[in-house]
């Protein structure tokens, strides 16, 4: 019940297909991430799609931050996706939801913002809300993607679906970092605005419906 609940509320990437051109030049790039380097990335192709792919060989993470200058995460007291208290560092296995960490300038944020990336039946499905008076901020910015190593992490929750919530209760030092924009957040046009006053709950139902009068020029 809760993967059917997911997959109807929440919104999925579409399945990238890779060209072998694209591969080799994707395994080209990897081959240079080492000592927490800033990649240069100049190929023709989005950066999602090259964080994805990177995502798909399972050995790594993925932490955004405004701050671009990280050389190792400390451990530090935060809040999972259950509401309980741990120290740790964080990240996803999905860099979609972490890019929007990335992007998001926390100094523009008034009241709640709202998201998440959850994993269901091998599948990643994704919620992104801000409230009405932090989209009047226009509360983007350009931002870090840290590439963190995976076997320093293990996962938050593990039911067969879950928040996408990667920890480590020691310090990480990142094996790479690449510079971000909005341009590079793939769900910029699935963010939603939501009110102040309302539950988790009623944002998690109304989000696609909000999606969809967004899309015709409407709000509700």
């Amino acid at each position: 019940m809760k993967a059917l609940l997911v997959s109807i509320l929440l919104c999925r990437m579409s399945p990238i297909v890779y060209s072998k051109q694209e591969v080799r030049d994707y395994e080209e790039l990897i081959s240079q991430l080492k000592n927490n380097n800033i990649l240069h990335y100049s190929l023709p192709y989005p950066k999602s799609r090259f964080l994805n792919y990177l995502a798909l060989t399972g050995l790594y993470v993925f932490h955004g931050s405004n701050h671009k200058k990280i050389d190792r995460f400390e451990p530090r007291q935060q809040t999972l996706f259950n509401n309980e208290v741990t120290k740790a560092v964080f990240a996803s296995a999905d860099p979609n939801w972490s890019i929007f960490y990335a992007v998001l300038d926390r100094t523009k944020i008034v009241g709640s913002f709202r998201n998440g990336c959850v994993s269901s039946n091998g599948k990643r499905y994704h919620y992104y809300s801000l409230n009405a008076s932090t989209q009047k901020n226009n509360p983007w910015t350009d931002g870090m993607l840290y590439i963190l190593p995976k076997h320093s992490f293990e996962r938050a929750d593990q039911g067969k679906t879950y928040f996408d919530e990667w920890i480590s209760h020691e310090p990480v030092a990142p094996i790479a970092k690449l510079n971000v924009s909005i341009e590079d957040f793939y769900f910029m046009d699935k963010v939603a605005t939501h009110k102040d006053n309302e539950s988790l709950v009623k944002t998690w139902l109304l989000y696609k419906a909000r999606l969809l009068l967004s899309g015709l020029g409407l709000t509700k």
